[in-house]
């Protein structure tokens, strides 16, 4: 059911069964997937793409221009996939025209809780959780399964990695590999997030050579190149340390220790 209440832009395409609310501003150049429910008051602005079966909630603000003082207005764009929820009073910007990206995505069945903040650029994974009033300055990478706790805080161009969990109140200013568990407002490591990895089906197995992969990279004092030495040789028992592996031979910014 569509409300006769919405206001809604004529160049935008909205989908079979798609709700929205009263009071909802659907601007120019958004489509709107098959299924999804628009609450009132939602300000969908421009140039945004949203899947099937989503649910945003009253008084959020998708597709709005970014927060970065050398936008001019280009013609920049919001993805979003299927399935997935966006709660009360959350924000997700479009791209920056910097660096000729200009997109920012969102991929499938995430859950941003109330007060969440997606900035501009960024590209979330699948499966992702973020705890209310968590916030992702802009560029920046979620990986698939992460889960990011309440009033947590992510500098721009980082990348957390699948099915890591950042604590509460936490302020990220690095890369965090893949699987593991962060807190503190400082940041720092404090084991692998087992619960998380059994829950996506990690074997016994994969689990305990990640916990050791963990143990060369952050308790032997090697240094980065001796630790990629030393994780190489158990990749071929658990295929599940790619990722770390590739994040720590990729990151520009250090890992969060």
């Amino acid at each position: 059911m569509i409300s006769e209440h919405a206001i809604i832009d004529s160049s935008a395409i909205i989908s079979a069964n798609v709700s929205i609310g009263p009071w909802a501003f659907i601007g120019p150049n958004v489509v709107i997937g098959e299924g999804t429910i628009i609450g009132p008051h939602v300000v969908i602005e421009n140039n945004t793409t949203i899947g099937k079966n989503n649910q945003i909630f009253q008084f959020s603000s998708v597709g709005t221009a970014p927060q970065d003082v050398n936008y001019k207005g280009e013609p920049t764009k919001l993805e979003i996939g299927d399935n997935n929820v966006i709660r009360e009073y959350s924000t997700v910007s479009r791209g920056s025209a910097k660096n000729g990206l200009g997109t920012t995505k969102i991929g499938n069945n995430n859950y941003l809780m109330a007060y969440t903040h997606i900035g501009h650029d960024c590209v979330l994974g699948n499966h992702i959780i973020m705890v209310n009033y968590s916030g992702l300055s802009g560029h920046v990478t979620v990986h698939d399964a992460a889960n990011i706790g309440a009033y947590a805080g992510v500098h721009q161009f980082c990348h957390i990695g699948a099915s890591s969990f950042i604590g509460r109140a936490t302020y990220i200013s690095k890369d965090v590999l893949p699987y593991l568990m962060i807190s503190g407002y400082d940041a720092a490591t404090c084991g692998i997030n087992v619960v998380g990895l059994r829950r996506r089906g990690f074997s016994a197995e994969a689990i305990d050579i990640i916990r050791k992969a963990y143990k060369i990279i952050f308790r032997s004092g090697f240094v980065v190149a001796q630790a990629l030495d030393e994780l190489l040789q158990l990749v071929p028992s658990c295929n599940e340390l790619t990722p770390m592996i590739e994040m720590l031979r990729a990151t520009e910014r250090g890992i969060v220790r």
